[in-house]
């Protein structure tokens, strides 16, 4: 018997759910066209990781070369706004720094709203390392700054060691490419969450000098005002424009760095998980333009949709593409240009500004992250995911000593010397080099100590009889466990087999079910896996699972809410636990410990702890498992 066409590539639970970008390529149809929706999670980091490099080798060439000059020139050019007697003076720089970064952090708001609301810090338990994690790579980096620059201006730069670049961290990850990362990449994911909270909090508390108090007052109550957009029946998108743009203005006027403007903006856009109702109505007005072509029903059912997903999501889809793909090039491009001539060389060489960056990116992120993690585990405060060591963590701590883009923003803001800037500027490109080697060199060591070979042989989390689905009694002699996937053929007629080997022994043995959806070749399986995970909420999984298998080409929404029905469900708890964070955590969890042991193929079985190679007929499983018994045996009379 075959088993299940495998992916092109390994289970990667964390990229389909983490990235904006991966995200819309599973939410919306193919004939939707969206920038970036076509790449993966990994290339889209990857090419992100990419253009910022480039700009800051052009960056770096232009300010070295003979036509340096015109580097400083052309940033330096100012222009005038003028609305009345009002009138605004700005550089080209700053249009980048305080402009255009305000989509960046705008975007980085509306993820850390996102993670807080619904996605991964939801789940305070899953949470908890990371987030202890994070706070120790802020506040390690920051002291070690402070111990070499303990007064003067330069200790006012101790926020340019505090935060990690996200886009130049997960686009260095899958460039190394280590081992099964996409544990790490949802750790160092939540843990940049965090991450940039922090940045976000010092920029606010710690560098603003001086606040007029009136056009902050202004701005609060535009924010207001963009709170009740959510209300408006029709024109909801020049709304938040128009009041985006006079928050901005407000906030500039006002003193407090204008950047902060679009994380504020951010926090306060509505965010929730897709709603049965509005899908539904989306999808009965998308019907009727299908018979009834016309401008009103291809209005009515583009609001529909609209509705249907939050402005948070569908805001992140839209302007991610052009914050990695532009604005941060951009933001590169202008700041990296700094002057290496022998000069500026000995000058950083001997500075204790720079050190102290380089010292604070790559020993403090390490030193903090990795201490923390450790700490964390051996107190039992929390627990790292499956598969992933402190080891790993310990290559990824070095890979965040990369603290490109808020670094470099940091030091323009907290930085008025001119040369103590370009020594600063040093600092954080030194230490962002010096960390991709350390994390390269990290990764290449632990995956040299534990090769891949040796991975997938064993069961890497053991059975849990609060958390797995287990059928026959949790103290059984022998274990059976199955990785399956709802939409698979061969795991209808494994689970016939299945049946055949429980009646053979009846109470001796334990069966336990766990998930990995081949998303490729089954688009349903996902979907099906969470909502046996919403049956199992209400104590129902092997009552449910017996519809799915029975069904496998109707395996639509609609189709599992009339099996809730059919299996005697509260229809309204069962679809709100198959959208919740806790049902796709669960299915997740089990996706991803399959990547890790490298389980391409459904269905896949344990013996025991033991993984089965060979045929799963009823009889072959048997006598594997009559083997492990009596292996085991052995083992006791010895």
């Amino acid at each position: 018997m075959l088993p299940c066409d495998p992916p092109e590539t390994p289970i990667d639970a964390s990229t389909r759910r983490s990235t904006p970008a991966a995200r819309a390529d599973h939410r919306f149809p193919r004939w939707i066209t969206i920038p970036g929706a076509g790449l993966t999670g990994h290339s889209l980091e990857k090419i992100s990781a990419a253009l910022l490099l480039l700009f800051t080798v052009i960056a770096l060439v232009w300010a070295n070369s003979p036509l340096s000059t015109g580097y400083d020139e052309f940033w330096e050019s100012s222009f005038d706004i003028r609305a009345g007697d009002v009138v605004i003076q700005m550089t080209f720089h700053s249009v980048v720094n305080d402009a255009l970064m305000a989509f960046f952090f705008f975007a980085v708001g509306l993820e850390v709203k996102r993670e807080f609301a619904i996605g991964e810090l939801t789940d305070r338990t899953r949470a908890v390392v990371p987030i202890i994690a994070a706070l120790a790579g802020l506040v390690v980096p920051a002291g070690i700054f402070l111990l070499l620059n303990p007064s003067g201006e330069d200790a006012r730069a101790w926020g340019v060691v505090i935060s990690s670049d996200t886009a130049f961290l997960l686009g260095a990850l899958a460039i190394v490419g280590p081992t099964f990362p996409a544990r790490l990449r949802v750790f160092l994911l939540t843990l940049a969450v965090v991450d940039d909270v922090g940045a976000l909090g010092a920029i606010a508390v710690f560098y603003t000098e001086q606040v007029d108090l009136v056009p902050l007052v202004i701005s609060v109550v535009l924010l207001g005002l963009v709170v009740l957009v959510r209300f408006l029946p029709v024109g909801r998108g020049p709304a938040y424009t128009v009041l985006s743009l006079l928050v901005w203005l407000t906030l500039y006027s006002s003193g407090v760095h204008p950047t902060l403007a679009g994380v504020a903006i951010a926090l306060v856009i509505p965010v929730f998980p897709p709603r049965r109702r509005e899908v539904e109505r989306a999808a009965e007005l998308a019907r009727a333009f299908r018979q009834s072509p016309s401008s009103e029903y291809a209005a009515a059912a583009s609001r529909s949709l609209n509705d249907s997903i939050s402005a948070n999501e569908r805001l992140q889809i839209v302007y991610a593409p052009y914050v990695s793909f532009l604005i941060l090039p951009l933001f590169a491009l202008a700041n990296a240009g700094v002057r290496l001539d022998q000069e500026t060389i000995g000058a950083a060489l001997g500075s204790s500004l720079t050190w102290g960056i380089i010292a604070g990116l790559v020993v403090g992120k390490i030193v903090g992250i990795t201490g923390a993690t450790a700490l964390v585990r051996r107190f039992g405060l929390g627990q790292l995911a499956p598969g992933l060591t402190v080891a790993r963590v310990l290559g990824g701590a070095a890979l965040s000593g990369i603290g490109f883009t808020i670094s470099l923003f940091i030091v323009d803001i907290a930085i008025s010397d001119p040369l103590k800037q370009s020594e600063a500027r040093v600092g954080v490109l030194a230490a962002s080099l010096i960390a991709f080697v350390l994390g390269t060199l990290a990764f290449r060591i632990i995956d040299r100590v534990q090769p891949a070979s040796t991975i997938g042989r064993t069961l890497i989390r053991p059975i849990d009889p609060d958390r797995d689905h287990i059928k026959g009694p949790a103290d059984a002699p022998l274990t059976l466990v199955e990785y399956g996937d709802f939409e698979c053929p061969f795991c209808s007629r494994a689970t016939g087999s299945i049946d055949e080997v429980r009646a053979h022994y009846g109470p001796r043995l334990r069966y336990v079910w766990r998930h990995l959806p081949l998303t490729r070749v089954h688009p349903h399986a996902t979907e099906a896996a969470r909502a046996s995970e919403a049956a199992a909420a209400q104590g129902a999984f092997f009552t449910f699972v017996p519809l799915l298998f029975a069904r496998q080409d109707r395996l639509e929404t609609d189709d599992l809410l009339s099996y809730a029905v059919e299996a005697g469900l509260d229809v309204d708890r069962f679809s709100h636990d198959l959208r919740s964070v806790r049902s796709a955590n669960r299915v997740d969890d089990d996706a991803l410990d399959a990547e890790i042991m490298d389980l391409g193929t459904t269905p896949t079985f344990f013996i025991g702890s033991k993984r089965h190679q060979g045929p799963y007929d009823a009889q072959s499983l048997i006598r594997a498992l009559d083997a492990s018994l009596e292996a085991s045996d052995d083992d006791r009379s010895r």
